[in-house]
């Protein structure tokens, strides 16, 4: 009976870390740029950060960065360093920073931020010309897709 009880407070606490995800605007970014917890409080799903790299709508990492373990999506960018082998010099505390806000880490870097949601010069409003109101303005991913990317990066190593 214990160890149930255990095991139910357990599933209580992870399913209340995964309800309340850190929100753009409480995360905390330690000296170098990194991000040392899941930004979700859930393990990313590295399949759905493949997809999510070259989704178009979404992150559309392969838009500036070459991945050969990507090589079917087409148009893989040379912007951005290459990303094979990734995994095995970068933790994924430094890419998790990376992926939400870059600037953190590399302050001329014209990696956009994938997870902030002010501090813009000028976001636009869609295709309408005029700028967004900044309480209106989402992530490009969300918490979980940002750990899902990160979990799809720690597997780009070389050998």
């Amino acid at each position: 009976m214990k160890l149930t009880g255990i095991t139910a407070a357990a599933v209580l606490c992870a399913t209340a870390a995964i309800a309340n995800p850190v929100t753009p605007g409480e995360v905390q970014f330690d000296e170098y740029g990194a991000i040392e917890a899941s930004l979700s409080g859930a393990e990313g799903d590295a399949a759905n950060g493949a997809k999510l790299m070259v989704n178009r709508g979404k992150g559309n990492c392969v838009a500036c960065h070459a991945v050969t373990a990507l090589n079917d999506a087409p148009f893989h960018g040379e912007v951005g360093p290459t990303l094979d082998g990734i995994g095995e010099y970068r933790s994924a505390e430094e890419l998790r920073g990376i992926v939400a806000n870059a600037k953190m880490m590399f302050e001329g870097t014209v990696m956009p931020a994938f997870y902030k949601t002010s501090g813009f010069i000028r976001p636009g409003n869609g295709y309408t010309g005029k700028g967004a109101k900044e309480e209106d303005l989402t992530p490009i991913l969300t918490a979980q897709e940002i750990e899902d990317v990160v979990a799809f990066l720690m597997t780009l190593k070389d050998s």
